[in-house]
């Protein structure tokens, strides 16, 4: 049955976002992380979504606010314990992502044995580009995404350093969450991070695809 709704629009309607942490090698050693053996995950609220035009916030509590730039997955139909040779079939397109953290709030958390909700998941926190139809990335392994402030280069890498494939992910994750129509998987980010401060404007993009851009706010009380 043909779904009623605009997965193009996912971000309207789609109920979750799933995100894997230190899916590059560089960047996990840069915060000097372990390299996973399996998959880190941690989820945000669909609230966190904003569109290019509007402004990414700098929550209220954090004085340290990191970009992280990420391919998105969107799904395109319902899925559990999915293989990873029909993963690929439960991908409707794609997104550039910006997984934003109050990295302060996150060391934090690390610290005091605790959830990353207040540093991963405030409203704000998932940037997301238009939606990239399944065809214009035949190969989502081999794509160069990179970030830039205030027209500086940050981060740059291509997604064949992941260390753990979309259809692995795919696979792994639906074992655990069901996958449902519009839900967004963000695959991890490349080395590179660091601190944004407000009225920088961030620019991210995927090479010969598409770029978007987002000015940075503080968060009043």
């Amino acid at each position: 049955m043909a779904s009623s709704r605009n997965l193009t629009r996912f971000w309207e309607w789609g109920r979750k976002i799933i995100c894997v942490g230190r899916n590059y090698t560089e960047h996990a050693m840069e915060l000097k992380n372990t390299i996973p053996t399996e998959p880190v995950l941690f989820l945000k609220p669909s609230s966190a979504y904003v569109r290019e035009g509007a402004s990414v916030l700098i929550p209220y509590y954090s004085s340290n606010l990191h970009h992280e730039v990420e391919l998105g997955l969107v799904i395109g139909k319902l899925g559990k314990a999915i293989s990873q040779e029909a993963a690929m079939d439960h991908v409707a397109g794609y997104v550039l992502c910006l997984d934003m953290t109050a990295r302060d709030i996150q060391e934090e958390c690390k610290k005091k044995g605790l959830p990353w909700t207040l540093a991963k998941a405030f409203d704000t926190s998932c940037p997301v580009s238009d939606f990239i139809p399944k065809e214009k990335i035949p190969d989502p392994h081999n794509i160069k995404i990179w970030l830039k402030v205030n027209d500086k280069v940050r981060q740059e890498s291509n997604t064949a350093s992941m260390i753990f494939s979309i259809p692995y992910l795919i696979s792994y994750i639906s074992k655990i969450i069901a996958l449902e129509e519009g839900d967004l998987i963000l695959t991890g980010t490349p080395k590179g991070v660091a601190s944004v401060q407000e009225n920088d404007e961030m620019k991210a993009g995927i090479d010969g695809i598409l770029s978007m851009k987002f000015t940075v706010r503080k968060q009043s009380h």
